[in-house]
């Protein structure tokens, strides 16, 4: 199984507007709506920031009762396998890819679909993955119950589930690929490949 990130190639991997203020995260959102207007993150709702908060609160909580190794306040975002949908939401689109053996597995966590929806109090469709984290092990049981969600429903049109979301809890691996190919704009400040 391979982990992929995908990310704006001008602005480097691995940036999350949950490892600054929420006044810094909210302006470098502003900034990407001008800068970028035709990118999918340009196209977040104002209380986009207190939603995904919130949701990693939900996140870090139900990994911690799983018994999950939480080294970071907030996870890095990647998904299982590659995902054509996420491809295209960049303007210069770059993404890594990662072997799932070069984690420490009890570092990672999973939810079928994106995790806003998944813990959206808006979708009550009765799937059984809603409202859940799952561990590695408990992922692959799913994975095998279900198949990818970008094998069945790239475009969305059975649910909002398109990939599997992998929240990455440790920056060891994540730092070993943090490297030159992205250090000038990784460097610049600004902040892209954001979930």
């Amino acid at each position: 199984m391979y982990l992929y990130h995908y990310y704006d190639k001008t602005v480097g991997p691995f940036r999350n507007l949950s490892d600054v203020s929420v006044e810094q995260a909210k302006s470098v959102l502003e900034s990407i709506k001008t800068a970028k207007p035709n990118s999918q993150c340009a196209q977040r709702h104002d209380k986009y920031i207190e939603y995904r908060r919130n949701c990693e609160r939900i996140l870090r909580t139900e990994f911690s009762k799983k018994g999950g190794k939480i080294l970071r306040s907030a996870p890095h975002y990647m998904v299982v396998e590659h995902s054509p949908w996420l491809s295209s939401w960049y303007e210069n689109c770059a993404f890594i890819k990662i072997a799932v053996e070069e984690f420490d597995t009890d570092t990672l966590s999973f939810t079928y679909g994106d995790s806003m929806p998944t813990f959206s109090d808006r979708i009550n469709d009765g799937k059984e993955y809603r409202k859940k984290l799952y561990t590695y092990d408990e992922i692959l049981k799913v994975i095998e119950k279900y198949g990818l969600p970008q094998d069945w429903n790239d475009d969305g049109k059975y649910g909002p589930e398109r990939y599997i979301e992998v929240h990455v809890w440790s920056d060891d691996t994540v730092n070993a690929y943090i490297n030159s190919e992205a250090s000038s704009a990784y460097k610049s400040g600004l902040y892209g490949g954001i979930p």
